[in-house]
């Protein structure tokens, strides 16, 4: 999977100083990335815009 130009962010929903820590990168067409940011050589997740969309607001419902 070709990364360049992914625009990494911490996820709002990350604690500050927990370690536990989750990075989106939602810049690159048709993808949303994530990545834990501890690991940022590891593993990256890729999902659809919708499927990315669908995930935030099951998680934000509860």
């Amino acid at each position: 999977m070709d990364l360049t130009g992914a625009r990494w962010r911490k996820s709002t929903r990350s604690g500050n100083d927990s370690g536990a820590c989750v990075e989106v990168a939602d810049n690159l067409p048709g993808r949303v990335l994530v990545r834990d940011s501890k690991d940022r050589d590891g593993a990256v997740l890729a999902f659809s815009p919708s499927a990315w969309r669908s995930f935030v607001e099951m998680a934000t419902a509860g």
